[in-house]
């Protein structure tokens, strides 16, 4: 059966559903079993709870960014083969977006209340690195995988002690985020003019004060 190309409206509704999905969906069904799964957490007194719940929100926003971010990518890819690539990496990225959901049940927390502008915002920027050009859009995933990937490691560090789910979690997902970095260099990734990882640093900040706490 011949399979016809979507129309520009019916690719705006797979978007708008893919937003809806992503935003409103604090623990969206994984595929896969959460690295948590068979791990037992130490005690956590509720200030440790807390700090727990905060740095699990950061990471919930930042795997809402990720898939807004492969999905505005994806939107303007010129290379076929590049569109399904950002496409199988925001499908790995619902993964964690569904782990960290159910680690902020469990820390009895919610997401933050400002995913629908998180998301908007890195859909845009997916969007732009996109548009002007495979090589530097792939660029773009490298630099910001390398920059989750360390900061997820500072959350290794300052987890509270006896928060091993939370732990777990965040180590497979900074594995993970590795391996994207890697599959985009070896795609043929373009380094980023200078001066555009420092402001990706700098929004990174201001987005991970401001999810930790709402």
């Amino acid at each position: 059966m011949t399979q016809h190309p979507l129309s520009r409206f019916d690719r705006l509704l797979v978007e708008f559903e893919r937003a809806l999905e992503t935003v409103f969906v604090a623990a969206p069904a994984a595929t896969q079993p959460s690295p948590a799964e068979h791990v037992v957490d130490g005690e956590l007194d509720d200030d440790a709870r807390r700090h727990a719940a905060g740095l699990m929100r950061v990471n919930h926003v930042g795997e809402v960014c990720a898939q807004a971010l492969y999905f505005g990518q994806a939107a303007v890819a010129r290379d076929e083969t590049l569109r399904k690539q950002m496409l199988d990496a925001a499908a790995e990225e619902t993964e964690h977006l569904a782990w960290c959901g159910e680690r902020l049940g469990e820390l009895d927390s919610r997401p933050s209340l400002l995913n629908p502008l998180w998301y908007a915002g890195a859909y845009a920027i997916g969007a732009i690195a996109g548009a002007v050009g495979d090589r530097l859009s792939l660029g773009f995933v490298v630099e910001t995988e390398r920059q989750v990937e360390a900061h997820l490691g500072e959350h290794l560090q300052t987890l509270p002690a006896g928060d091993e789910r939370s732990r777990a979690i965040v180590r497979r997902m900074k594995d993970d985020e590795a391996a994207h970095a890697e599959r985009a260099l070896a795609a043929g990734a373009r380094a980023l003019p200078a001066g555009v990882p420092s402001l990706m640093r700098l929004a990174s900040r201001v987005m991970k004060t401001v999810a930790y706490r709402v």
